[in-house]
């Protein structure tokens, strides 16, 4: 079988081209500077996965709808679903949406997880992918275009606002990581290093992420409700209020608090023992 990705010179196309290779897949990728086309992908692959920037996307995958059979699997990895997959169900072809949940620096998908989002395919489609991925140390984790859009919503847009959030308090008040290096315990790097991990990356994919989203606003004004009702029990010394937000989120956290615990206390030992 021929596995053809669009934009898979560079990042997650690149890596899921090494995926496909190993499997023993025949790999077409093109990109800005090959002279291999979207429409030559379009009319010669079996497997067309569409990488490239949230943006891009839909706009890709509009151009290329028109060559597509349905004899041929459509697939994309972008961090959002709804749209993209609409976009996809235009075409003729088979459709299931993808979206890695790590970045092309993991250099591999060994212990990471593939969320799939199965529109308009087969039985066999699915198994083709979960097997594939599988096979090589991943976990695939089955839903819907708008389940996982919703989900993302906190996963990746609450995230990554929060870590925006903190810089930009940080900035605000004229606090820098350097001025607070010598207080740093390990829990308090960690969450400051999360914030400098994504500010170390490409804006405008995180602006994707957050903006295009629709659920995001929805999260936020969640969150920005939980923030003033825990803001005013601060501001009103208000123990006995704090103590029953914080016990009751708690519950519901469940067992997982202490599993967590028992993961940042691994990293913490990591980190002290470097």
């Amino acid at each position: 079988m021929i596995a053809g990705i669009i934009g898979g010179t560079g990042g997650m196309g690149s890596l899921f081209s090494r995926v496909f290779r190993e499997e023993g897949y025949d790999v077409l990728v093109c990109g800005r500077s090959t002279k291999v086309t979207k429409e030559d992908i379009a009319r010669e692959a079996d497997i067309v996965m569409v990488s490239v920037p949230i943006r891009d996307t839909i706009p890709v995958i509009d151009a290329i709808s028109s060559l597509l059979s349905e004899d041929q699997i459509l697939t994309d990895l972008t961090s959002l679903k709804t749209r993209p997959v609409q976009a996809m169900l235009r075409s003729k072809s088979r459709v299931i949406g993808l979206h890695p949940m790590f970045g092309p620096t993991a250099g591999t998908i060994r212990g990471q997880t593939i969320v799939a989002t199965p529109a308009r395919c087969r039985d066999e489609d699915i198994s083709l992918f979960t097997s594939l991925f599988e096979s090589q140390g991943a976990r695939v984790t089955l839903t819907t275009p708008e389940e996982h859009d919703r989900i993302m919503a906190v996963i990746q847009g609450l995230t990554h606002f929060k870590a925006i959030l903190l810089a930009g308090t940080m900035r605000r008040l004229g606090i820098s990581p350097e001025d607070t290096e010598m207080y740093m315990s390990p829990v308090y790097r960690i969450e400051t290093g999360i914030a400098g991990r994504v500010l170390a990356q490409d804006p405008e994919l995180y602006s994707d992420i957050l903006c295009m989203n629709p659920s995001v606003p929805w999260v936020l004004d969640t969150c920005r409700q939980a923030a003033d009702e825990i803001r005013k029990m601060i501001a009103d010394n208000d123990t006995k209020a704090f103590r029953s937000e914080f016990l009751v989120s708690r519950e519901w956290f469940g067992h997982f608090c202490q599993q967590a615990q028992e993961e940042t206390d691994f990293l913490i030992h990591a980190m002290v023992n470097r």
